[in-house]
Parts: C-alpha cells; sequence; structure tokens
C-alpha cells in the first residue's frame, strides 16, 4: 500500500505515516524504479499499534523503546507496565496541580467581585492580582 492508503485505511494522515518512516519506526519497502514506499500488512499493524500507544499516552520515544524491545525478540509487556504506570503517576500530579490552580481562581474571582475597579498607577497595574493573597 502506498502512504496515503495507508492513512486512510488507518484514519490517520499521511504526514504521521511519513514521519514514522523518517525516524525509523516503520520500514516499507522502496521501489527501486519510482522511488515509491510501499507498506505491507507488518508495517500496517506497527502503524496501527503507534497509533493506539499515543492514544494512552506513550511518547514517541517511549513507543521507540517498546519497539526496539520487541524487535530484539524479547516481550516488551514489562515496560510498557513501567511507562504507563509513571504516567498515570505524571497525570495525578498534573491533575492535583490543576485543581489547586482551579481552586485558587476561584477564591480569586469571588474576592475580586467585592473590589471596586481602580485605575492602574505608576506604581499598579491591577490591584486585584497585586494584593491578591489566599
Amino acid at each position: 500500500m502506498k502512504v496515503s492508503e495507508v492513512a486512510n485505511l488507518l484514519n490517520t494522515t499521511a504526514e504521521t505515516v511519513r514521519h514514522y518512516t523518517r525516524i525509523g519506526y516503520l520500514k516499507p519497502a522502496v521501489n527501486k524504479f519510482n522511488g515509491y514506499k510501499s507498506y505491507s500488512k507488518k508495517e500496517q499493524h506497527r502503524l496501527s499499534f503507534i497509533l493506539s500507544a499515543r492514544q494512552l499516552g506513550f511518547t514517541v520515544k517511549d513507543i521507540g523503546k517498546i519497539l526496539s524491545k520487541s524487535d530484539s525478540g524479547n516481550t516488551p509487556c514489562p515496560i510498557v507496565r513501567e511507562i504507563i504506570e509513571t504516567r498515570i503517576h505524571e497525570s495525578n500530579l498534573l491533575f492535583e496541580k490543576a485543581l489547586a490552580l482551579k481552586t485558587r481562581m476561584e477564591s480569586a474571582v469571588k474576592k475580586w467581585n467585592l473590589e471596586p475597579d481602580v485605575a492602574p498607577t505608576g506604581l499598579m497595574i491591577c490591584h486585584l492580582i497585586e494584593n491578591f493573597d489566599e
């Protein structure tokens, strides 16, 4: 299959297929006469795997490690578990920070709704922000 055909089949873009080819995750056969790349069922499967892994939050670098492990005949399952557990931990930290920020913003809005609008001076830009403390 050609790039555009693989892209359509897997509901992605031709540029995505080309990207993973450029970085070596896909290795299509190249026609000697016209230089066109042809993607086999194996390459289609690899791309499908890559797209699924991306949907689960694996980075391009993570996927490279997984493919490398698999290509060497070893099971990548232990590193897959390790990576996803790390991503869950990172996601939880980001969520907690976002939740704390949301709470801080809500507190600011509640306080600011009781404050008057004040014109800026040479030493003050917006008193709402400058005087905010939780």
